[in-house]
């Protein structure tokens, strides 16, 4: 990952969760340096960024979040939970070579360590795939391709971690699963959002007077981004689809 790509992948991440386009200002790009300098991995970083934001939501407020400052004290709490996980890291800390066994590696993960890291990978190959098929260059084929390098980086720190955490894992892989299925909203031809918007409301004509407002909602955009994903050859990347 390159000095640049540390910088736009920060701004990009922010600035799609804050919803509404917003310069990043020059202390904010101070903020990021310091990120750098002080060696915070990418996908650290954002994971804070995508943390700092799903915590704002739960508790909505009447102020907008203007400055990536608000995001610093998650991004330095998951980074260093990042470093205390990574003590006694190595390339030879599988439990095979530990004195007396060690503890297992898949304590304390919901799947086994090896089912989520070929997870990671099938999801990473399709990306690719995906990637390599399309012709064109858009908002899509740029998350595609940041997407499969920032599975990697994921792939790679889950595999070297002495203790997996899945929660953060899911945290990352839903910040991904949010990029793409904002950039196929935005590549999408308006007819063919409405055709598969139409698909979806006549799909759930038959339950819609049973269900209350707000489940009826959520269950519409869920269908509705499912389509989109499957019509774009996109790969569900949560753990809830290992």
């Amino acid at each position: 990952m390159n000095y640049f790509n540390y910088f736009t992948e920060i701004e990009d991440t922010f600035i799609r969760r804050r919803g509404k386009h917003l310069l990043v200002s020059s202390i904010d790009w101070a903020l990021i340096e310091t990120w750098k300098e002080q060696g915070v991995p990418l996908h650290i970083a954002l994971r804070g960024i995508e943390k700092a934001f799903d915590s704002w939501e739960a508790k909505p407020r009447k102020r907008s979040i203007k400055s990536l400052l608000y995001c610093q004290e998650e991004v330095e709490a998951q980074y260093a939970e990042w470093l205390e996980s990574r003590v006694g890291a190595g390339p030879d800390q599988s439990v095979e070579n530990q004195p007396g066994g060690g503890v297992s590696e898949d304590e304390g993960l919901p799947f086994p360590r090896q089912a989520i890291v070929e997870h990671l990978q099938r999801a990473r190959s399709a990306l690719l795939q995906t990637f390599q098929q399309r012709a064109s260059t858009d908002d899509l084929t740029d998350a595609l391709q940041r997407a499969t390098n920032l599975l990697e980086e994921l792939e790679r720190d889950f595999t070297q971690s002495t203790r997996g955490d899945a929660q953060k894992l899911e945290v990352s892989l839903t910040g991904l699963e949010r990029m793409l299925s904002e950039s196929i909203r935005s590549v999408i031809s308006t007819e063919e959002l409405n055709k598969a918007t139409n698909e979806v409301k006549e799909q759930l004509r038959p339950y819609r007077s049973h269900m209350d407002k707000a489940a009826y909602k959520q269950t519409f955009d869920n269908l509705l981004q499912k389509r989109l994903r499957e019509q774009f050859a996109v790969p569900r990347l949560s753990l809830f689809y290992l």
